[in-house]
């Protein structure tokens, strides 16, 4: 163990995903086995409380029972949306003064507060955060390791081949729509669109359909009597990274809605948002923006959008929107998330011992291989490769190819 680890902070930020209580429960447990003497807190609210300086230690009883964290979604140290270079966001939202640089503030806060390592949990903004906080703490001589960890159930960071949370999202996303798509029995000519997370990247919306079908597959259907498969199938799946031509779909869907009384539709909230925001601009609406720059899409509505288009075209009695991603997000993960996480969490600890900073992962570029991903290499927005042969063969199983 390095000399120079005696206390190490943690935060958790961005959005929800069913990894980062886990994470928490698994970093203060590896602790307690690897180094028991290293003094840990969890910084409240993200970055926000690190640079307002409010923190809750991890108690003796807090580490007995850490993996009781394992079994919860959420997170117990609570999440904030902070950029630390968007000094005027900051200033604005009372978390430094005017002429205060958000990232000195925050660096300040964890020589004020002893930290020697600090562990980063979030997804691809997290992480950008993380790497330009290491950056001006190496530029500035503060000497402190920032070790993060791959949260986003989009799974769109460079080089991070699975991020954690992602699979469990997936799951939850299926066993949501399985309830959901009963609401086709309701009315007649229904069409139902199934909206998934995901602002630039299709994965979670590609793998919330196959493990849908994987969960059709373990139920008995009674076509004799109306209850027949082809009625609760997905009918269609529109990813960001894919050519979209809302005519020649209309006219396959509106076949589909023909014989089947009804439309399935999975899409993923950043589809044709480009198009949208241009429609809406059109009218003379503005689309705000986040403090990372990324347009609300709360407010641009994809699912709304592909139920007022469809529904016209294909002659729906009645559309229906429903939103997966607060329920998928939030839940505990499965045993196959559980296993990356902890093992993802077992060498940040060696990498936080070691001096070693980075996001921990699978390094897609180097095999595979568990490692601290420099810095330096983290971008968010990775885009989902459609081409793959599982995406392909569930297009062509819905009669999309």
């Amino acid at each position: 163990m390095s000399k120079q680890v005696k206390k190490v902070g943690i935060l958790t930020a961005g959005g929800l995903a069913p990894c980062l209580s886990s994470a928490i429960g698994f970093l203060i447990d590896e602790y307690t086995r690897a180094a028991p003497d290293v003094e840990i807190i969890g910084y409240i609210n993200g970055y926000m409380g690190l640079l307002k300086g409010e923190s809750i230690a991890v108690t003796p009883e807090v580490r007995r029972h850490a993996l009781y964290l394992t079994e919860h979604g959420g997170s117990p140290l609570g999440n904030s949306r902070v950029k630390l270079t968007n000094v005027k966001d900051c200033v604005k939202r009372g978390l430094v003064k005017e002429g205060e640089e958000p990232q000195k503030v925050a660096a300040d806060q964890l020589v004020k507060d002893g930290v020697d390592v600090l562990h980063t949990i979030g997804g691809d903004d997290t992480n950008t955060a993380a790497a330009e906080l290491a950056a001006y703490l190496a530029q500035n001589n503060y000497g402190l390791t920032v070790v993060g960890m791959p949260k986003t159930i989009d799974n769109d960071v460079y080089p991070i081949r699975q991020s954690l949370g992602a699979w469990t999202a997936a799951e939850e996303g299926a066993r949501y729509f399985a309830h959901v798509v009963k609401e086709n029995t309701a009315s007649p000519r229904m069409l139902i669109v199934h909206e998934v997370m995901g602002r630039n990247c299709g994965w979670l919306t590609a793998a919330t359909a196959v493990a849908y079908r994987k969960l059709m597959d373990t139920q008995h259907y009674l076509p004799d009597f109306g209850l027949t498969r082809e009625r609760e199938d997905i009918h269609a799946v529109y990813v960001p990274e894919m050519p979209f031509d809302a005519q020649s779909e209309a006219v396959r869907l509106r076949k589909v809605m023909d014989k089947y009384d009804c439309v399935n539709i999975f899409v993923s909230e950043g589809a044709c948002v480009p198009t949208i925001i241009k429609e809406l601009e059109a009218k003379g609406e503005e689309v705000p923006h986040d403090a990372f720059g990324h347009p609300r899409l709360d407010k641009v509505n994809v699912g709304a959008w592909f139920a007022k288009q469809f529904g016209e075209m294909l002659g729906a009695e009645k559309t229906m929107v429903q939103k997966s991603g607060y329920y998928s997000r939030a839940s505990a993960p499965t045993a196959k998330d559980l296993e990356l996480i902890q093992a993802c969490a077992k060498k940040a600890v060696e990498c936080a011992l070691a001096g070693i900073g980075g996001v921990v992962g699978e390094d897609e570029n180097k095999n595979g291989e568990l490692r601290a991903c420099e810095f330096s290499r983290i971008k968010g927005g990775k885009p989902f490769d459609v081409s793959q042969t599982w995406f392909q063969d569930l297009l062509h199983a819905i009669g999309q190819k």
